[in-house]
């Protein structure tokens, strides 16, 4: 994602005027964060109904079979729906990142009904691109209502954003930092531009909080309590950690390559890529089916991860790890490329978090060090962002992991050094149709 068109000149915006823009940004953060809680507040309700009460109704402890494998192709099917009825194509592909910028107000619908779609139904896939959008239209919104150039529109626009993502990612800095890392190229410039991002995601953070135990929203926030104290820094974790991120990277490159290849299939006709999107649902809930008859419990497999991560730190068996990475990559994979809506983050940290995982059941390594490591791995492979990742894997191990960060901080580098080294030789090698 590029924030870098936001930047503003600084000796424009001095005075009454920029301080005015910070103050928009900042009224933005109360709207939008309402938004993004509704939202979060109707998926957390839908996926309680669909995947507890229905079974709990039918006297089951846990999904049956047929739902397993026919939720994701119903939400398949209201992806489709909204992509090709409503505007704006439900959001852009997750292939692109996690979004930013502005979004017309009439594509508000699309992306909330394809979103819906996608997260209450099971597809892997996170809520951070469909949160920063929305909050993206409610600075669109207040736009018509105050006097803005272009630059200033867009600020209020990435300002909302930045306040309905802010809770998903514990609070307004590692919101700040995307933003700031996102817009690199623009330097001191940016600054500006940041400040009433800021403004509108504290604001944001403070009424989430304020609310998050309305409806069960603190489940939409990853935490991992409990968290044993990691104080030994051994050489070996070091080690581990630069393999955990080059294990990561290669992992994210096999997936992000099948995601292209399914979504060129997708976009070549639109015909093609509705019938995808159901096909795709259905591979997905298979997925989550054979998973289960090897041991692993389906929550494992199916949604973004968030939830998921407390239960991957407890595993024991480096058999069930395996499974779960590789059947949660193939999921993730089909929901990246065949035309669901919705983020690209969350699910690579819990790849990354079961990766490491692996290592620590190997060598004896803490979880609290697989969680740090893991974490900022998977973010990078999946992102390519550095420090936003760093600050996250810091945030989710808290004081327990604050050892482990330089373990992170190697693990982080070793991906997004594989990763472009594997950029760099991608354009090298030649296209089929070249080859041809």
């Amino acid at each position: 994602m590029s924030f870098a068109s936001s930047a503003l000149n600084p000796d424009r915006h001095r005075g009454r005027a920029y301080l005015r823009l910070v103050l928009l940004g900042a009224a933005i953060g109360i709207p939008a964060a309402l938004l993004a809680t509704l939202f979060l507040a109707v998926v957390h309700w839908l996926e309680h109904l669909l995947w507890t009460d229905i079974p709990a109704r039918l006297g089951l402890d846990a999904p049956p079979w047929y739902l397993l494998v026919g939720l994701p192709v119903v939400g398949a099917l209201i992806v489709a729906l909204a992509r090709w009825l409503l505007p704006g194509d439900g959001g852009h592909t997750p292939l692109d990142g996690i979004g930013g910028g502005e979004t017309p107000v009439r594509y508000a619908p699309g992306i909330a009904l394809a979103a819906i779609g996608t997260l209450a139904f099971g597809a892997v896939l996170g809520p951070e691109a469909p949160l920063i959008a929305l909050g993206s239209v409610v600075g669109m919104a207040i736009v018509p209502l105050v006097k803005l150039d272009k630059q200033g529109e867009n600020v209020l626009a990435t300002a909302g954003s930045f306040s309905a993502v802010s809770a998903l990612f514990g609070g307004p800095l590692v919101a700040g930092v995307l933003l700031l890392e996102g817009g690199l190229a623009a330097g001191a410039a940016l600054l500006p531009a940041l400040l009433p991002g800021l403004a509108a995601a504290a604001v944001g953070y403070v009424l989430f909080v304020g609310v998050g135990g309305w409806a069960g929203l603190s489940a939409a926030s990853l935490a991992v309590p409990d968290l044993p104290t990691y104080d030994t820094t051994r050489i070996l974790d070091l080690v581990l950690a630069i393999v955990v991120g080059v294990v990561a990277s290669l992992m994210m490159t096999v997936v992000k390559r099948a995601a292209r290849t399914l979504d060129r299939i997708a976009t070549a006709d639109k015909r093609v890529g509705f019938v995808m999107l159901p096909v795709a649902g259905l591979a997905v809930g298979v997925l989550a089916l054979v998973g289960q008859w090897l041991g692993v419990d389906y929550e494992q497999i199916l949604f973004s991860g968030q939830t998921g991560i407390p239960h991957t730190l407890a595993e024991t068996s480096i058999v069930v790890l395996l499974v779960i990475i590789a059947t949660k990559a193939i999921a993730y994979a089909i929901c990246l490329g065949a035309g669901f809506r919705g983020g690209p983050v969350f699910p690579a940290i819990f790849l990354g978090v079961a990766v490491a995982m692996v290592a620590a059941l190997l060598f004896g390594s803490s979880v609290t060090w697989a969680l740090a490591v893991g974490a900022a791995a998977g973010m990078t492979a999946g992102t390519g962002m550095v420090f936003s990742a760093l600050l996250f894997a810091g945030l989710l191990a808290g004081t327990p992991g604050l050892d482990a960060l330089p373990a992170a901080v190697l693990a982080v580098l070793a991906a997004w050094l594989t990763n472009a080294a594997l950029t760099v030789r991608a354009p090298t090698q030649p296209e089929p149709a070249e080859q041809a």
